[in-house]
C-alpha cells in the first residue's frame, strides 16, 4: 500500500491530507494560533472541587475551566505533587526525576478532596481538546510521546504495544528497555519500535528524558496557568504517529514547514528525505492532485460507494448514525440475502474510512441492510474488525444484533472534522436567478480593464471553471490573446474544478486576491 502526505499551508490554517492508494483516508485542519493540543503539559490552578463527581475544574488558561477526574490523576499523583513542590519552592536547589523518592500509589477508590484544595497548583496534561461547549479534559498521568516510545515519568513499568504480535520480539524489547531506562521512568513501546536496535531506542529515550527534564527550570518561572511543555506542531505530531517507510511522497507548499518536516525526517529516517517535495506550482496543490474533489464527495450527508450503494450519515449530540442503503444495486440471479451481504461487506470499508476521515468519536450506530443468516452477520462483524485494524484511535466493536445494528465506540480526543460541502451559488447568490450567461465574458473583460487601467497591476491571474477556461482560450484569435495584445500585460487563465460555472476570481502577481 502506497501512502502520500499533503500539507497545505495558508495564512489562516494548515490542512494535512493522508492519501492511501490514491484514496483520501485522513484529513486534519489546524487553525493558525490554535491552542490546547493533546499532549501539552500545563501548570494549572485548581478552581472548584466537585466532591459529588469526585472531580475538579482546573484553570489552564482556556475560557472554560478544564475537567480532571480522580481516576485520571494517575497512581503516581503523590510523587508528581511532591516533585512540583520541590521544583517551585526550593530556590537555588534542583532535583531531577531520577533522584526523587517515590511516594506510595494513591488509593484508586479514594476521594479527590483528600488530595486537592482550591487554589492549589497542579501539573496536568491535555487528554482531550475542547469539544463543543466543554473545556479541555485533563490527566495528571503525564507522558512524553516519541516516535518509537512514550515516556512516563514517576513510573517504573515497561509496556509493549499489543499490535506487536511476536512474543519473542515483545520480550526482547521489554528486556532491552528495562536495561537502559533511568530510575523513576516508565516506558510504553509503540508499534513502530518493532525490529529497532538498542542504539536507536537508547538515543530516543535520552531525547525524551531531556525533554521532560527541561520542564524543571520552566516551573520556577511559570505562574499558573501556563504552558510548561508543548507538543510538537500538528504537522510533526502527525508525522510521528503515521509516518512509515511506505510513504512515497510528502508534498508541502510552504517553505518554512518544508524545512521543519525535512529536519524531523532527517532525525528519524534520514534515508527518506528525498521523499519530501516542495510544491511551488501556481495551481492550488489540493486541486492539482484531486484532493478537493475527494473532500467534496466524502464530507456530505450522503456518501456513495460501490455500484450505486450509499451511506447516509447523521450526527447528533449523543451519537452518530450511519444508514447503509443498496440504492439501485441488484445482481441478476442473486437473492436478497446475497445482495445484502455484498453491499454490507463493501460498506464496512467505506465506514472505516469515514470514521478516520471525519474523526468521528463517541458512540456510532450502523444500520446495515437486514440479513437473516447469522453466519452472514458474523462475516460482516469480522470484516469490520479487519478494516478497522488500521485505525490508530482506540475503538471497540460489538457484533451485529438480529436487527443488523452494529455499535462502535471510538475515542474522541478532538472535535469531529466537519466540512460543509453545500455551497451558496456564487452566480445567483442564493436567489435562484443569474445574469445572462452571454454577458459573463463581458463582465470578466470589464474587470480586466479596471485592474490594469485603474489599479495599475502588472499581472493578473484569473481562476474560472474549466469550461470557461476552454472558451477563453479557444482558437488562434482567442479572447485571452486579444486581452494580451490590448494591454501588453501578463494575463493567465487557470481552470479549477472547485469553482462554479459562472464564477471568476482575480489575483495579482503575488497571488493576493483582488476583491471587487
Amino acid at each position: 500500500m502506497s501512502s502520500e502526505l499533503f500539507i497545505d499551508v495558508s495564512p489562516s490554517e494548515i490542512i494535512i491530507a493522508l492519501i492511501e492508494d490514491k484514496r483520501l483516508v485522513e484529513l486534519t485542519r489546524e487553525k493558525s494560533g490554535t491552542k490546547y493540543a493533546v499532549g501539552d503539559i500545563y501548570l494549572g490552578k485548581v478552581k472548584k472541587i466537585m466532591p459529588g463527581l469526585n472531580a475538579t475544574f482546573v484553570n489552564v488558561g482556556y475560557e472554560k475551566d478544564a475537567f480532571l477526574h480522580y481516576l485520571d490523576m494517575g497512581p503516581q499523583f503523590a510523587t508528581l505533587n511532591k516533585f512540583l513542590h520541590f521544583a517551585t519552592s526550593r530556590k537555588g536547589r534542583t532535583i531531577t526525576t531520577t533522584k526523587m523518592h517515590s511516594e506510595p500509589d494513591i488509593d484508586k477508590h479514594g476521594k479527590i478532596t483528600n488530595l486537592l484544595r482550591s487554589g492549589q497548583s497542579i501539573l496536568v496534561q491535555i487528554a482531550k481538546e475542547p469539544i463543543s461547549t466543554k473545556g479541555p479534559r485533563l490527566t495528571s498521568e503525564l507522558s512524553v510521546a516519541g516516535r518509537n516510545m512514550v515516556l512516563v515519568p514517576f513510573s517504573d513499568k515497561v509496556s509493549v504495544s499489543q499490535k506487536i504480535r511476536t512474543l519473542e520480539e515483545r520480550n526482547r524489547l521489554r528486556k532491552l528497555i528495562q536495561s537502559i531506562k533511568p530510575r523513576n521512568y516508565g516506558v510504553i513501546l509503540r508499534t513502530a519500535a518493532e525490529g529497532k536496535m538498542v542504539a536507536e531506542l537508547d538515543q530516543e529515550l535520552k531525547r525524551l528524558v531531556n525533554k521532560w527534564e527541561s520542564v524543571l527550570p520552566k516551573l520556577k518561572k511559570t505562574n499558573p496557568p501556563g504552558l510548561v511543555l508543548g507538543e510538537l506542531s500538528r504537522t510533526s505530531a502527525l508525522l510521528r504517529d503515521v509516518y512509515s517507510p511506505s510513504f512515497s511522497n510528502i508534498y508541502i507548499n510552504d517553505y518554512s514547514v518544508y524545512e521543519e518536516v525535512n529536519e524531523y525526517i532527517a532525525a528519524i529516517a534520514p534515508e527518506k528525505r528525498k521523499t519530501i517535495k516542495f510544491y511551488d506550482k501556481k495551481a492550488p496543490m489540493f486541486d492539482a492532485f484531486g484532493i478537493d474533489k475527494q473532500i467534496k464527495a466524502l464530507f456530505g450527508k450522503t456518501v456513495t460507494f460501490k455500484s450505486g450503494a450509499y451511506l447516509i450519515i447523521e450526527h447528533t449530540e449523543a451519537f452518530h448514525v450511519i444508514d447503509v442503503n443498496s440504492g439501485n444495486r441488484a445482481k441478476a440471479g442473486n437473492n436478497q440475502e446475497t445482495n445484502a451481504l455484498e453491499v454490507n461487506l463493501s460498506a464496512c470499508e467505506e465506514i472505516a474510512r469515514q470514521l478516520r476521515l471525519r474523526d468521528m468519536g463517541g458512540i456510532i450506530v450502523i444500520d446495515f441492510i437486514d440479513m437473516h443468516d447469522a453466519e452472514n452477520r458474523q462475516k460482516v462483524y469480522t470484516k469490520m474488525k479487519e478494516v478497522m485494524a488500521a485505525d490508530r484511535t482506540k475503538h471497540h466493536i460489538l457484533p451485529l444484533s438480529k436487527f443488523c445494528l452494529m455499535q462502535i465506540t471510538r475515542q474522541r480526543v478532538r472535535p469531529e472534522e466537519h466540512i460543509d460541502t453545500a455551497e451558496v451559488c456564487p452566480a445567483c447568490k442564493g436567489t435562484g436567478k443569474v445574469t445572462p450567461t452571454i454577458l459573463f465574458t463581458d463582465e470578466i473583460s470589464s474587470r480586466v480593464d479596471y485592474i490594469f487601467s485603474d489599479l495599475s497591476h502588472k499581472k493578473i491571474i484569473i481562476q474560472v471553471h474549466p469550461f470557461v477556461e476552454s472558451y477563453l482560450k479557444k482558437g488562434f484569435y482567442s479572447i485571452l490573446r486579444k486581452w494580451r495584445w490590448k494591454y501588453l500585460k501578463k494575463i493567465e487563465v487557470v481552470g479549477l474544478e472547485n469553482i462554479a460555472l459562472l464564477e471568476a476570481r482575480y489575483f495579482d502577481g503575488n497571488m493576493e486576491e483582488i476583491i471587487f
